[in-house]
This record gives structure tokens, sequence and C-alpha cells, in this order.
């Protein structure tokens, strides 16, 4: 039985879709698993812009408005299935039929990766209820944090605590959120820290994930250390940090705690120490005040 990956975020811009194609196309390529790779942002969706699927005859629209069964949407782009959206679908569609639609591809995929919508609606909560595993795409400021917490508050309410944050589009430290900070917002282990890099837009353009365009980035060693830990396998450990293991960045030893409970009956409980006790706008006062 496969495993659902959930890639959300609910603010634009922070690169969830980047991160999604990448993921899917090295989970196939580095570690050689098949992978589905489905378009949920039904509103705008940007995954075929990314994967050169542009005009897709059936889609996951059609799918979802009962016009077309899943296999007939899947068209195959870098070693994976790919499942995009409908520019202009312009039938209704049900989103919270996701779930239902995946339960049988989840026998043939080892992984189905979910791009979702940035939408705090029904778009994404479909996202939130068809996975097992939850990460959220946060950049280290204040108005991404507060949707980030928005929807880790959404997720605990349906039962679905998010596994961890990749912090993307790193710039200067001095004017951002520390991985700490968000930590302690949120409660959340921070799993990935991506700097923010010019060549996403030229991969972009070129219609290819970031990771097919260019593979010897810092972006592509995070996107290839979280593959390791969602498939168990060991990430490689500069010898001296193997000798001197407190000298090990915080989001490395993040994973290593995620890999040991990811498909464990633990992962609910993982990093809950932190509940979400308060409403959003109070826990961003509270790092707001931290930093006066």
């Amino acid at each position: 039985m496969g495993v659902t990956l959930g890639i959300i975020a609910v603010k634009g811009g922070v690169g969830k879709t980047t991160i999604a194609t990448s993921l899917a196309v090295d989970l196939a390529r580095r570690f050689q698993k098949k992978v589905l790779l489905v378009d949920a942002n039904y509103s705008a969706p940007n995954v075929g812009l990314h994967m050169d699927i542009v005009t897709p005859n059936k889609t996951i629209h059609d799918v979802l408005a009962g016009k077309a069964r899943l296999q007939h949407a899947v068209h195959t782009k870098h070693g994976i299935d790919v499942m995009p959206g409908s520019y202009s679908y312009r039938r209704e569609i049900r989103p919270l039929l996701l779930r239902d639609k995946l339960a049988v591809a989840k026998k043939k995929y080892d992984f189905i990766v979910i791009d979702s919508s940035p939408n705090l609606n029904d778009e994404v909560l479909s996202v939130m209820l068809a996975s097992d595993a939850l990460f959220v795409v946060s950049t280290p400021d204040y108005p991404t944090l507060s949707c980030s917490l928005s929807a880790a508050w959404l997720a605990r309410q349906r039962g679905k605590p998010i596994a961890g944050i990749i912090l993307n589009k790193l710039r200067n430290p001095r004017y951002e959120l520390s991985l700490e900070d968000i930590e302690h917002a949120m409660g959340i282990p921070v799993v990935a820290r991506i700097p923010d890099d010019e060549f996403h837009g030229r991969a972009l353009y070129l219609r290819m994930p970031s990771i097919v365009y260019r593979n010897n980035t810092v972006f592509a060693q995070e996107i290839a250390a979280l593959g390791a830990t969602l498939t168990h396998h060991a990430e490689p450990i500069p010898f001296f940090h193997r000798l001197f293991p407190r000298f090990l960045r915080r989001e490395v030893v993040n994973r290593q705690l995620v890999k040991e409970r990811l498909y464990t009956s633990t992962l609910p409980t993982f990093f809950e120490r932190k509940q979400l006790s308060t409403e959003p706008e109070f826990v961003i006062e509270e790092v707001m005040q931290k930093h006066a």
C-alpha cells in the first residue's frame, strides 16, 4: 500500500508546487519508487506547467466531476505519472471525493504526492483528508507564518497533524524568522531549509521540475534528504558530524526523528508537546514580542 503525501501551504508564492514536483520526480529517479503526482490546486492548477503537460485531454477535474476514470487522467512525464488540472474547467467538481478516488491508486504506487491549493477551503481540506502525511511549505516571515498556523490549526482539528515544515526561500537571516521561532510557534519540526535561487524561474520557463533543470544545488540536496527520510534510506552525514552529532543542523536531526515515526502509530503525537491551544493571531503576537 502506497503512502500519500500532501504538500500544503495557504499562501501563494512560497514554492509549494516547485517542491511537490521536484520531490515526486526525485522519489522516482533517486529511489526508484513508483510515483503519482496529483494537482489538487483546483482553482489555479500549476503542476502541468512545471511538468510540460499543458493541454491534457483528461484531468483531475474530470475525475472529480465524474466524467472520467482516474487512469484516463494520468499522463507520464520525467519518469512519474501525473494527474494535472484543467485551467478553465466549467463543470462542478466535488473536491472531497479526492480521498476515495485515490484509494485504489494507493495499491499501484509507492507514493502519491499531492500539490494542494493555497486557499483555506474545501480544496486544501480535500488534500488533508486524502493524505497519510502532510508537509507545509513556508517562508520565514510573519504573514506566511500566520497562514501556516491556520493550516496547522485546521489539520489538527481534522486529526491530520503536520509531519514537518519545509522552510523555503531563505534570503537574509537578519530579517527572517529563525528555525527556532517557527518551531516554537507551530510545534512542528522543520525538516528542510532551502535558500532562494533564481534558477527556479528558468526551470519554470522551460516547463521542467527544478530538480531536473539542476540537480547539484542546495535545493536538490534538501529534496534528496527529504526523500531519504520518506523512503527509509540513510541520509549521508559528514564524518565530523557522525563523531560529534551535537553539531548536526537541527533539520537533519528532525529528519531522523520523522524517519523513525513516519510509518508508525506515533506520528500523530510527534512534536505535539506544543499544542495550538490558542488562536493563531496570539501565537504570532508572542513571536513578534520576542523580537520587539
